[in-house]
């Protein structure tokens, strides 16, 4: 299926890819096979935009698809969770997977967000975004979306408090 308004897709996809990716485990909580349906659905989308907005902002375009499916998909009810009956070990203060282990930990906190807060709060903090841009992704007023990334830090801060709290 060749397109003459086809121009730098390819181009885009390449070097877009990885930041599309982080952005979509960041939207789904760490789900890293979510993410990348979510990401190849976005870049669909985006191919089929890409005569009308490859000249303009194809970035903003394709982060207002993702964080949109990204909010459907939390719709579901079930995704295949199975419950273990045995908890891992947590790592050591040295051990070197210790940094997967808090992003790991980041990415479970994220999870318990509302998909609105979790999409406010990974464009604005994570992909540094503006606020009238975050507005704009989620379809919302900027207050709106100020409201919601607040909400959403102020509940991470909370659970990743609780997780911290010695037991006893």
């Amino acid at each position: 299926m060749e397109r003459s308004g086809a121009d730098g897709f390819d181009e885009f996809v390449a070097a877009r890819w990885s930041t599309l990716l982080h952005v979509a485990r960041l939207l789904t909580g760490g789900d890293r096979q979510r993410a990348e349906d979510l990401v190849q659905e976005s870049l669909v989308k985006l191919w089929f935009a890409w005569p009308r907005v490859g000249e303009q902002a194809p970035e903003a375009y394709v982060r207002t698809i993702l964080v949109r499916l990204a909010a459907r998909s939390a719709r579901r009810r079930w995704w295949g969770e199975r419950p273990v009956e045995a908890l891992p070990d947590r790592p050591l203060p040295d051990d070197v997977s210790s940094t997967v282990a808090e992003r790991s930990r980041l990415e479970a906190a994220l999870a318990l967000l509302s998909p609105r807060q979790r999409a406010a709060v990974v464009l604005r903090y994570c992909e540094d975004l503006p606020e009238a841009q975050v507005a704009q992704a989620l379809g919302c007023p900027v207050g709106t979306a100020r409201s919601h990334a607040s909400r959403g830090v102020a509940r991470l801060r909370s659970i990743l408090s609780d997780a911290v709290r010695p037991v006893g």
